[in-house]
């Protein structure tokens, strides 16, 4: 589609961030800045960021032939933008190597489906995605699920996993799933085995391994490849049981790594013990990693693998795979490991913990699943550019929470609308105040467009009753004390659970000039009860505003001078709102 084909709504948010940009840079707007800007806010457009990048062009060319007092007038339409707030540039990925080789590029995302995917996960995920968009080629998603042994896939987790794609804007042009390809991987073997590049392997574990150690052939290895060929189809058939026989990659036995030498390709399994959850104990002979992932490597195209650096080993033992088969091997991209701190990576002991019921599902937000992550309000797009900012680089990497707050704050700061949550309620009796007054409060200062809530305040006999919490008593305590656009107040007694003050002024810039601190409130009736899960599953309940009840679940909120947090649930009288972070 070419670039008149985008609605005005695109148009105009490309205008805004070529203006904000220019406004911010000398009047000079960056065209991929703006481009990563305006994918950073509509993940969906990633799949047509060829077009965008066209349609940013066209309109940063007219921006910058402007004068930077023209920006700044046009600017002015989006109140909540201006000149003196820099605009976060979102880094862009540096180039995939070698791309003029290939007609098209070609990435794959391949989740073994035993576990939810998790932060470790995404950084494979969103750069094979993004850099398959990046150059208009095509993403895979590919099930590696051949080990129903020690990995054991379950079958809740493609769909989760799938899921979890979606929600992180990472859709997949094809899918594969391994264990509906033994077929095709027995083929292969067979083919190897009468080339000579593989053989069928007896040799107990002990022996084969003094033999690699020492850098010598065992005693199958120098077998004509017809008596391979013979065990191959025992191996099939079920004359060996599981650990009596294994198809080898023949490789150099001088190779410095005793792990390479000879790798193991295939091996049996005993699926009346173990059974596949998707074909159950159809197959026998099941191969291991490196021979699977190598053979569909080659057979769909991909172009560049991009993973860690852990499977620098992995490419060593698989070029010699793709020697023995005439094969060019894909582009490959290891990048560091990475740590995140205070945080659970490993899948087994995620499984474990909740096998144990240390936590209470996947979605737990002691976890760092993607599940539990979502629930908590961290945005797919924080979890992008954090993906971005370690990139493809060699070098390890750790992240903390700190980090990924930061970000998720920025991106949910000008979007989420503002409640007030009073935990601990304490009634607030304010004296001396005759007049009606109207609080309009804005959903989010950033964007009027959003509207307000609104609280008609009405004294009877010179009194007006509001909650406030318990936490902010010592502040009245000091001295002059503003509630959030309302007015100004002075103690004149202070309880544990009823507080006496009065009228003192109504301007804001009173409570400026006197330093007063500012604290929320709400009437003293009309709320709903609302229910805040902590990070740690404690809970801390209070009241809300009753405009929270005309949100939706999944929403992602700020409660003032509390946190960030999405609505988990609402019922009739309570809102279980997930805390995210400050």
């Amino acid at each position: 589609m070419n670039i008149q084909g985008f609605d005005n709504d695109l148009r105009e948010l490309v205008k805004k961030h070529a203006l904000s940009n220019a406004v911010a840079h000398g009047g000079k707007a960056d065209v991929k800045a703006v481009v990563g800007r305006v994918l950073g806010e509509r993940i969906e457009l990633r799949q047509r960021a060829k077009d965008v990048a066209a349609l940013a062009s066209e309109i940063v060319e007219y921006t910058n032939r402007l004068t930077i007092e023209e920006q700044r007038r046009l600017l002015a339409k989006w109140p909540g933008i201006s000149e003196s707030k820099k605009i976060e540039e979102v880094k862009s990925l540096p180039p995939l190597p070698n791309v003029d080789k290939y007609q098209e590029v070609v990435t794959r995302f391949s989740p073994n489906p035993d576990c939810a995917l998790h932060l470790g996960s995404v950084r494979a995920a969103v750069l094979s995605h993004d850099y398959a968009r990046m150059y208009n080629g095509r993403f895979l998603l590919r099930f590696e699920d051949t080990d129903p042994r020690l990995k054991k896939s379950a079958l809740i987790f493609y769909d989760m996993i799938r899921e979890d794609l979606d929600w992180l804007g990472c859709k997949w042009d094809s899918e594969y799933i391994q264990s509906d390809r033994l077929p095709i991987y027995y083929e292969y073997s067979e083919r190897l085995i009468e080339s000579g590049g593989a053989y069928v392997c007896t040799c107990k574990p002990e022996i084969f391994k003094a033999h690699i150690l020492g850098m010598k052939p065992c005693d199958c290895r120098t077998l004509p490849s017809n008596e391979h060929l013979l065990r191959w189809e025992k191996m099939v058939d079920g004359e060996y049981n599981e650990g009596e026989a294994v198809v080898r990659i023949k490789t150099d036995l001088t190779h410095p790594n005793p792990a390479v030498r000879d790798w193991p390709a295939l091996r049996i399994i005993d699926t009346e013990r173990n059974p596949h959850p998707r074909v159950g104990s159809k197959y026998r002979v099941w191969p291991l990693y490196n021979f699977s992932t190598g053979v569909d490597d080659h057979l769909m195209g991909v172009t560049h693998i991009i993973r860690g650096k852990e499977h620098l080993t992995n490419m060593r033992r698989q070029l010699f795979m793709y020697e023995h088969l005439s094969w060019s091997y894909p582009e490959t991209i290891h990048y560091g490991r990475l740590k995140v701190e205070g945080a659970t990576l490993s899948k087994s002991k995620i499984m474990q913990m909740v096998a144990e019921a240390k936590v209470t599902g996947l979605d737990d937000p002691r976890l760092a699943t993607l599940a539990a992550l979502r629930r908590r309000g961290i945005t797919p797009e924080t979890l992008r550019r954090i993906a971005y900012d370690v990139g493809p680089r060699p070098v390890d990497a750790t992240l903390s929470w700190d980090n990924i707050y930061a970000t998720n704050r920025k991106i949910v700061d000008s979007t989420a609308s503002r409640y007030f949550f009073i935990k601990e309620p304490v009634e607030l009796i304010v004296q001396d105040f005759a007049e009606s007054h109207t609080a309009k409060l804005p959903l989010n200062p950033n964007d009027p467009s959003k509207g307000h809530r609104i609280f008609h305040i009405k004294p009877r006999d010179n009194t007006v009753k509001l909650l406030i919490s318990a936490d902010d008593i010592e502040m009245l305590k000091r001295g002059v004390v503003r509630l959030i656009e309302l007015f100004n107040i002075e103690a004149v007694e202070v309880r544990r659970h009823r507080v006496l003050v009065r009228f003192h002024s109504r301007e804001y810039l009173e409570a400026k000039r006197l330093g007063s601190p500012l604290i929320h409130w709400l009437p003293i009736e009309g709320n709903i009860g609302v229910r805040v899960v902590m990070p740690d599953t404690s809970e801390i309940s209070g009241l809300g505003e009753n405009y929270l009840a005309k949100e939706s679940s999944g929403k992602i909120v700020q409660l003032v001078r509390f946190g960030f947090g999405r609505i988990d649930k609402i019922e009739k009288d309570m809102v279980t709102i997930y805390y995210g972070h400050n």
